[in-house]
Order: structure tokens, then sequence, then C-alpha cells
């Protein structure tokens, strides 16, 4: 134990020291106490590896002190946000933190606890959890910023793992956290997310690269000095204060250009950069860089379409920097990234640098993209799926700079056209345009943009969004807009379709019932009644065509009595009672009934809609209509089905039910639990069973209950206890 305490003194020493030399001041003291309530904590506590906890607690501390910097507040909460996988009291925990650490910490730690209770890896799959991990992660920019860090720790010991499991921790680090270090702008730890991440999803090809660097590495050591002597000599000449940096490119982005462009490793031309970093003062910083921009381009033939200026319009994330291909020694192209000390921190720190050069204020570019982030996210007709996907595209795509007639500058995903323009200035500017004038030149909505273009917008009254708008738009804000309001374009076009089929059904005096919607669903082969409706109104289906095939169901069915003669004894029939056509068996919620039984495999509720099925031994089952067995038994015995009801009836009898919980767990939530059910007199309960796993937990409750009103009433009240996400009945 002394061993393993001094070890861990030495790692926090090494912080301390990190914290002492950072560029953003650091209060060393709570640094240390923080340290120290993190080993009394946790100092007996590992992971199911073997490894100290408290280890992975100071590592991703170090990681956010030296490589990102934000402040003392961030560097506490990373050494305490595992202090929960202890065995301690998790309520007083809690307590504590605020009293002893701020309300600050406590609120990064409780951000902190909401990442880690998603079920985050196994995103690709249940990408609906993505969904929920952004929505925590678009609310303070250091709770990104710190879990980035862990994840980086993470893929650091990812060796230890499983196989299954590296693999899934890989593909979540592509697809997630790699592309939100991107768009934080720390840029080395990027990087390095994206490399570990080859490293387990392609073992090969990664293996293959880092042989072929390792090889040419002399090579490249004399080439870049070959090259720089020229330029340091011309600088020097300037009196510029400068420092001097070949950066190689990483492991992920050569297999990347020798993927996308297919081109063997030999023919990836820009296989390093060159990096000037200047000693300038602030009112210098842009006009040193273009002199030494000038001075490069003299000595080297630049390629003028691989000019990038990140000076003059800076990218969204505060990145700066000027760079330019060039013909080097030997007919090779050569990156060179011309930037200040500041800009190179920025780049390197990204938007944790703003807590330096900012007074800790955010970015205002990164406040409206995680608020587009946020609308995207709230739009309840959003597909995770595609959020997923266009998540990772959009994120690392270049921005692009156009201005509005009053010369307001508007960034934009590249390629992007006036439709998408209009959607950036408002939704309703989007949902009415019609086209436009790029530099005093009309154009149409579908018209790509280019850096510098001065864009107005053309509306009208009479348009409305169209289907195919979604082909040649490319930002998200533009795309989730279109599908909200092509959805409720779609619902008021269903709202006039369903008064058009019930005045129909009144005319023909055919009973508007959910079955019958549903029979009209399934033998037009829709997934909804909404599809149905819309198509009505819009003339795609014939109402007359709805009529038609009522009419052959009719023909086609006999009703519930007669298949009961068929299948049963004629005195069990004669004891069921039916409504007045004899279309349905009228079920009595008098559970002593000996006629029929209720199924277990879905448990119905007086209030459910039911039907009943025919058995060999057993006689008659209620089942649900959403029961899991029911397709399997359709398609197997169409012929023993009949269609049921319950009797209205004031007399309470008990029906079982089964009740799913989630959740996060903490101290009482079971006793909580238990009061709300005996709180309810008309509630028994039968079972509960809590399974508790890393802070969060699952819970199946077996009750009886009156009737489906008063399931969901208990359930209503189970999802008013803290900590309870999600109330869910079950099918048994």
């Amino acid at each position: 134990m002394e061993e393993l305490e001094l070890k861990y003194r030495n790692k926090v020493s090494e912080l301390i020291e990190i914290c002492e030399q950072s560029s953003v001041q650091i209060d060393t003291k709570r640094v240390n106490e923080a340290a120290t309530k993190a080993w009394e904590i946790l100092g007996n506590s590992s992971w199911e590896s073997g490894d100290p906890i408290v280890f992975h607690s100071v590592e991703v501390a170090t990681v956010v002190a030296k490589d990102i910097g934000i402040g003392t507040d961030s560097i506490v909460a990373s050494l305490l946000h595992n202090i929960f996988e202890s065995e301690n009291d998790k309520d007083e925990l809690i307590g504590q933190v605020p009293e002893m650490f701020g309300e600050q910490v406590f609120d990064l730690l409780d951000g902190l606890f909401k990442v880690n209770s998603i079920d985050t890896v196994n995103i690709s799959v249940h990408s609906e959890n993505f969904r929920r991990l952004l929505m925590t992660l678009s609310g303070d920019i250091r709770v990104v910023l710190i879990k980035i860090a862990d994840r980086l720790i993470d893929m650091r010991n990812l060796v230890e793992l499983p196989s299954d499991l590296q693999y899934k921790y890989a593909t979540e680090t592509s697809y997630l956290y790699a592309p939100l270090a991107h768009r934080m702008g720390i840029y080395n730890i990027k990087s390095e997310l994206e490399d570990l991440s080859l490293k387990y999803l392609r073992p090969e090809d990664f293996k293959r690269i880092v042989k072929k660097l390792e090889d040419t590495t002399e090579e490249r050591r004399k080439f870049v000095s070959e090259f720089v002597k020229p330029i340091e000599l011309k600088l020097r000449s300037k009196d510029f204060k400068f420092d001097m940096k070949a950066r190689t490119k990483s492991i992920y982005s050569i297999w990347n250009k020798m993927k996308k462009s297919k081109v063997s490793f030999e023919e990836v031309f820009d296989l390093f950069a060159i990096r000037i970093i200047l000693d300038s003062k602030p009112e210098n910083e842009k006009s040193d860089c273009w002199q030494v921009y000038s001075i490069v381009t003299d000595e080297y033939q630049p390629n003028t379409e691989r000019m990038r200026d990140w000076i003059s319009i800076p990218k969204s994330n505060g990145y700066e920097s000027l760079h330019t291909t060039v013909m080097g020694p030997h007919g090779k192209w050569v990156e060179v990234q011309i930037r200040t000390t500041r800009m190179d921190l920025v780049a390197e720190k990204g938007m944790a640098a703003h807590w330096k050069y900012k007074g800790g204020k955010g970015n205002a570019d990164l406040d409206n993209w995680l608020t587009n982030i946020r609308e995207i996210l709230e739009n309840p007709e959003g597909d995770p799926n595609v959020l997923l996907d266009e998540f990772k595209t959009n994120i690392y795509e270049d921005e692009l700079f156009v201005f509005t007639p009053n010369g307001d500058l508007k960034k934009l995903t590249a390629g992007a056209t006036i439709l998408d323009f209009a959607y950036e200035i408002h939704s309703d500017l989007g949902d009415k345009c019609v086209g436009g004038k790029v530099n005093n030149r009309k154009v149409s909505i579908k018209h790509k943009l280019k850096n510098g273009d001065q864009v107005a917008i053309e509306t009208s009254n009479n348009q409305k969004p169209k289907l195919d708008w979604l082909d040649f738009v490319v930002t998200s804000k533009a795309k989730s807009r279109i599908k909200s309001s092509l959805n409720e374009e779609k619902k008021h076009e269903a709202e006039n379709g369903k008064e058009i089929v019930k005045r129909k059904f009144k005319n023909w005096k055919i009973e508007y019932t959910d079955e019958v919607i549903r029979t009209l669903i399934s033998s037009l082969k829709l997934k909804s009644a909404q599809d149905m409706y819309y198509a009505i109104s819009t003339g795609q289906i014939e109402a007359l065509h709805l009529k038609n095939i009522i009419k052959q169901k009719v023909d086609e069915e006999h009703d519930a009595k007669d298949v009961l003669n068929e299948l049963m004894p004629k005195k069990q029939v004669e004891q069921l009672s039916f409504d007045a056509s004899d279309e349905f068996l009228v079920i009595d919620n008098n559970l002593k009934n000996i006629n029929y039984k209720l199924a277990q495999c879905c448990n119905p509720i007086f209030g459910d809609k039911i039907f009943g099925f025919i058995t060999i031994r057993e006689g008659i089952k209620i089942h649900r209509e959403n029961c899991p067995n029911a397709k399997q038994m359709r398609e197997r015995y169409p012929y023993r089905f009949i269609k049921a009801k319950w009797q209205e009836t004031k007399q309470y009898n008990s029906f079982q039910a089964t009740i799913h919980l989630v959740g996060t767990d903490r101290q009482g939530i079971v006793g909580d639990i238990s009061y709300i059910i005996a709180k309810d007199l008309g509630v028994q309960m039968r079972s509960i069973n809590i399974d508790s796993k890393n802070g969060s937990f699952e819970g199946v409750l077996r009750v009886y209950v009156n009737n489906i009103e008063h399931l969901d009433f208990l359930m209503n009240k189970l999802q008013s206890i803290k900590g309870i996400q999600y109330v869910t009945r079950g099918d048994f």
C-alpha cells in the first residue's frame, strides 16, 4: 500500500509541476487538496483490470493541465470525476463537493456524471444514446474538454481490454471524440485519438504505416534540414525572432489520404509540414506573418490553389494560421504553416486557450455551434442514425465565409448553397426562399457559394419546403429545419385527409373505429394512419378505394359467434356473452369467469385493446393487441382469432402488470419506490427486482392494478421520483 501511495504522490507532484509552469494561473493548493481527497476516497479501489482508479484520475487531470489548460476548477474536477466508483455513500460525497471545492466543480462533476451514465460504448448501434450524449455535452464546454481527456487516457490503456471492447471503444472514439476534439481545436489530442482508433480498427494498416515512417525517418530529417536552411538565413537577416518545427502527418491522416486518393505511402506528397512560429507583438502579428509568407514563396514556388488564409478570418474554433504548399528541393511538395506564439497556443489547446486570452469567456462561434447542435437534437422528427453520420461528416468540413447585404460575416460549411445561407439567417427565411442575388447577380436556390460572396435572399409567401431540397443543402441546420417543415406540412394534409375519411364513412354508414383503420393501413401496406390520411388528402389514394377494401374484408370474415361454434362445444359458447351484432366477444373483468383466461405472455389489463385466441386445451385466452406473440399466432392460426372487448363495469378487480424502471442509482431510491406503491391502497406488490451497476440501475416491478388508467397513474408517480429516468410497461 505504501508503494502504491508513493507512486500516486509522484504522479501528483508531476501534475503540480505542470500546473506551476502553465500559462494559465492555477491554484496548486486546491489541486493538492483534490488529489488528497481523491486518494482518501479511491485509494483502495481499482478497475476490473486491477489498475488503481485513482491513477486514471490523475492522468486525466495531467492531460487537462498540460494539453488543454482550462483552469483550476477543471483540474480539480478531473481528479474527482471517478469518486462515485468507490463504495462510499454517494449522497454524502455529493454533499461534500460544493462545500470543499465550490459550486463550479460540483457543476462540472454533475455534467461528467451525466455523460458517464450514458451507454456510449454501443453508440454506433444504439444511436439514440448519441443524441442524449450530445444533449449533455452541449452545455459547459469544459465538460466536453475533460471528457475528451478522459477518453484519451482510456484509449492509451486500451491494450488491457478484451478485443471486442477495444473495437467498440475505438469505433466510438473515431465517430465521436476525435471529431469533438477537432471541433474544439485541440488538434494534437484529435490526432492521437485518431491514431489510437486506427490501431485497433485497422491494425495491419496501422503497423504498415508505422514501419514505413520508421524506415524513412533519416531521409525526412535530411530533406527538412535542406529545406529550412535558406528560409532560416532570410528570416534572421530580417531580424525575426522565430522557432521552426517539422511535423510529420499523423498515421491516421496518412492512411486517410492513401484511402481517399487511392495512392501508396510513397505517393503521399505532403507527409510532413514545416511550422514557422513567430515571436511577434500583438499589433504586428498579421503583418509579420504575411512578410514571412512572402519570404517563403520567394524562395520556393507556391501552389496557389492550396493557399489557406485563416489569419484574416479565423476558423470558428479560434484557429489562426497561414498555410501554403510550396515546391521544395528534389521536386517535393511541402506544406508550410506560419503563425505567432499566441496563434500556436490556440492551435495546440484550441478553445481552452480563450480562457487565457478572453478572461475565461467562451467563443461566440463555438456557442453558436453548440446552439445549432441543440436545435438539431431537440427536433422530435430527427433520425439519430442520420445525425450520427452528419455530425462526423460536418464537423470536419472546411468553412465558407460570406456576407449579408449589410456586410455581416456568416460562416457556413464548404459547399453551402444560397438556401443553406437563408436557413442560417432564419428558419422562416429558408422556408420561403425562392432564390437570391450573389454579388448582385440573380441565382437559384441551388447556387453554391464561394468565399467572399455577398448574398441577398429573395422570398415568396407561396413558397414551401420541398423534399428535393434535402438533396442539395449541406448544413445540418438547413436539413433539420426542412425535415421539420415537411413533417408539419404532412401533418396538416393528414388532418385534412382524416376529415375526408370521417365524412365519407358517415355517408357510407361505416363505423369509424381503430380496428377499421388498422385493417385499411395493413391492406394498403402503409406504415401509419398519417400516411393513409396524407395520401387521401393529396389524391394519391381515392376514398372509394377504402370502401371497397372494407366491403371485401366483411365478406371474408365470420363473426365471433360463428368462429366459436366451429371450434368449441356448444354449451361453452352459450355461457359466453356477445355484443348485439355478435361481432365481439364481451369480456367481463371478473377474473373468476371460467370461460376464458388472461394470457401470461402479455398480461392484459382492463382497458387494454384485446383479442381472443381459441386454444385446444385451455379454451379462450385473452391477449393484448400488441402482444409480442400476436404476429406469430396470426400467421399460423388466423382462424382461431376472435374479436373481443371489455364489458364496462364499476366493479374493481386486480390485474397483474410489469413495470420497467431505469435511473441513476442513489441511496434510498428503492425505499422511495416502495413508498409510492405502498401509499396507493389499490396496488398490490408481487415482486421487485433492482440491478445496480456503475452508478445506474434497472428495475422490474410486478404489481396488481385495477385497470389501465390505474397503471398509468402509478407509472406517472414513479416517474416523478428523483433519479428515475424511464418508466415503461413490460409485456410480462
